[in-house]
């Protein structure tokens, strides 16, 4: 008898540290509160008491390297929104913007569309680009700018804080304008501190993929969360980016009711 005790400990110690490494679970096994099980992380984050999965509300972003997309299986699995890809600067679109836009909404999944800003073109320029490739759509998310330090070696441009919020607000005040939604502003750690973008007057989406925001960003409220690189998601073949909204579901519902271009 306890012979047997010692291998049935053995085996559930062994089913423990098996579970530990599911994918959907991160390091800790089954998701928390309000997880989807079908989407996982390649390589999971130990994140204690912050974990991701607690949030009920689950979305990816995706630009041209996620290739083909079974929009359907990515609904399927539980992705409640996407933000694609649009523009960068003033001079280019994502080759894969277009077709994603039309895609996602034959899927019935809502999606916006981000600029990705760069430091040698004005932010009313910018603005005027998105404007041009990015249709205003009635039911689609707020527009994004995706605002952080590039690594360009035709833009290599690093302007003041002062300049930075300047062109940053122009961007928002025009593009807000065409599109009825004041647009969210997605952005890093670094980038956050450099510029002390806290007086920033916008919704904020918020990179964060070693801790949780309310430690990386103190005292910052966030609408979105990106808390992986590597995520996975039935439908999408490689890592592709994982978001968590701030709220339970039906925060989302009421969300989506004062947040959607009208």
């Amino acid at each position: 008898m306890r012979h047997f005790t010692k291998v049935l400990l053995g085996l559930m110690l062994v089913l423990a540290v098996a579970c530990a490494r599911t994918p959907s679970g991160g390091r800790y096994g089954a998701p928390g509160p309000g997880a989807n099980p079908q989407l996982g992380d390649s390589a999971p984050h130990d994140w204690g008491w912050g974990h991701p999965y607690k949030h009920q509300v689950h979305g990816i972003d995706i630009s041209r390297w996620q290739g083909d997309i079974d929009w359907r299986r990515v609904r399927g699995a539980g992705i409640s929104f996407a933000f694609i890809k649009s523009t960068e600067g003033g001079d280019h679109i994502d080759p894969n913007f277009h077709r994603y836009w039309r895609e996602a909404a034959g899927a019935r999944i809502p999606r916006g569309a981000y600029h990705y800003y760069y430091f040698c073109r004005s932010g009313a320029e910018q603005a005027r680009w998105f404007i041009r490739n990015v249709p205003r759509e009635r039911g689609s998310l707020p527009p994004v700018l995706d605002i952080e330090w590039t690594h360009s070696k035709t833009c290599p441009r690093r302007p003041p804080a002062s300049e930075v919020k300047r062109e940053a607000s122009i961007f928002l005040d025009i593009v807000g304008r065409h599109y009825g939604q004041r647009p969210i502003v997605y952005t890093t750690v670094d980038f956050y501190r450099d510029n002390r973008l806290g007086d920033l007057r916008a919704e904020f989406w918020l990179r964060s993929v070693a801790d949780h925001p309310s430690k990386v960003y103190p005292g910052q409220r966030w609408g979105f969360w990106q808390y992986t690189g590597t995520g996975t998601v039935p439908g999408i073949r490689g890592n592709v980016d994982l978001n968590a909204f701030a709220g339970s579901a039906a925060d989302w519902s009421r969300w989506l009711q004062t947040r959607l271009t009208r």
